[in-house]
C-alpha cells in the first residue's frame, strides 16, 4: 500500500502528518492522521488509536483536543483514522447518523453498505499493517480510545481483541448500541434485522461474555445532550459490576458532548494509556 502525503506539521518536537492511501478493505481511498512523538527518533514507540464520533474525521481530535503536548511528553504515537469510507461511489444517507461519517466500526453485511463499509477490518487489520510498516511504531504495545461512536468502537474492538489493545478508555461512549436509537438504526441498516450479530458489537453484551484484564477509564459529562437517550453509561456500569470488569466511570457536572469536554480530560486518558502500555 502506497502512502500519499497530504499535510505535515511540527508540533511539540514531534510531527503531525496526514496521509491518503487506497484501502482494499473499504474499496476506496482513505485518509488518516498520525502524531509521531519526538521519542520515536530513538526507536519504536507505543501506538494509541483514537476513534472519532459521528460526522467527524481525523481533524477533530488532532485540531481540538490538544493531545500533542502530552503525547510528545509521554512518547505515544496517536493514530486517528476516518470514521467511514467516503467518495462518490460509496453509499450514503441524508441523515448525519448513517452512511458516510457514521461507519460504527463494524463490517456491514447488508446492501448497499457491504462493498465499502468494512471499518472493523480496516481498523484492526489493514491500517495496523500499514502503520507498522511505515512508521516507528511498536505494534506489541497498542491501546485504543475514542469519543461517542468512537468510544463504542474502542470498547468493542478491545473486548474482541484483548491481546492487541492492552489499554482502553472512552469519552461519552455509546455503550449499548443495541438498545439506543443511534445504534439500532445503524445495526438495522448495516447488519439487517435484530440478530445475534448485533451483540458482537455491543460493549454491554461483550463484557458479560468475557471481561477484560484491562482497567477501563470512561469520562462522561452530565450536561451531555445525548446522555439519557443515546449513551446510558449506567448500563455499562451495571454490566461491568456483574462481570467483575475493572472500571472507572467519572461523571462531570456541567460538561457536554463537545471537544471542550474532551480537551479537559485528554491528559488523564493519555496518562492512563501510557501507564498500561509501558508496564
Amino acid at each position: 500500500m502506497t502512502l500519499q502525503p497530504v499535510s505535515s506539521w511540527t508540533s511539540f518536537g514531534g510531527t503531525l502528518s496526514v496521509h491518503d492511501h487506497d484501502s482494499e478493505a473499504c474499496g476506496c481511498p482513505m485518509r488518516f492522521a498520525v502524531f509521531t512523538p519526538p521519542r520515536a527518533k530513538d526507536g519504536p514507540v507505543p501506538v494509541l488509536w483514537y476513534l472519532s464520533g459521528l460526522t467527524c474525521n481525523w481533524s477533530n481530535v488532532m485540531e481540538k483536543s490538544g493531545l500533542q503536548r502530552m503525547a510528545a511528553e509521554l512518547g505515544l504515537m496517536v493514530v486517528a483514522p476516518d470514521t467511514s469510507p467516503r467518495g462518490e461511489d460509496v453509499a450514503d444517507d441524508d441523515a448525519y447518523d448513517l452512511g458516510q461519517g457514521a461507519g460504527f466500526y463494524i463490517d456491514a453485511t447488508e446492501m448497499p453498505w457491504a462493498p465499502h463499509f468494512r471499518m472493523q477490518q480496516y481498523i484492526t487489520e489493514e491500517l495496523p499493517a500499514l502503520i507498522g510498516s511505515a512508521f516507528p511504531a511498536d505494534m506489541e504495545r497498542q491501546g485504543i480510545f475514542g469519543h461517542s461512536m468512537g468510544g463504542h468502537g474502542a470498547l468493542t474492538l478491545h473486548f474482541k481483541q484483548r491481546a492487541r489493545y492492552r489499554s482502553v478508555s472512552a469519552f461519552s461512549p455509546i455503550v449499548a448500541p443495541s438498545k439506543v436509537p443511534w445504534g439500532r438504526k445503524a445495526f438495522q441498516a448495516y447488519l439487517g434485522d435484530e440478530c445475534p450479530a448485533w451483540g458482537e458489537h455491543d460493549a454491554c453484551e461483550l463484557v458479560k461474555r468475557q471481561p477484560s484484564d484491562a482497567h477501563i477509564l470512561i469520562d462522561q459529562g452530565e450536561a451531555d445532550q445525548f446522555l439519557e437517550e443515546q449513551l446510558k453509561p449506567e448500563l455499562f456500569e451495571a454490566a461491568c459490576r456483574e462481570a467483575g470488569q475493572s472500571l472507572t466511570l467519572r461523571r462531570h457536572p456541567g460538561y457536554d458532548h463537545s471537544y471542550y469536554f474532551i480537551a479537559s480530560f485528554m491528559e488523564d486518558h493519555l496518562r492512563h494509556h501510557a501507564k498500561a502500555l509501558k508496564a
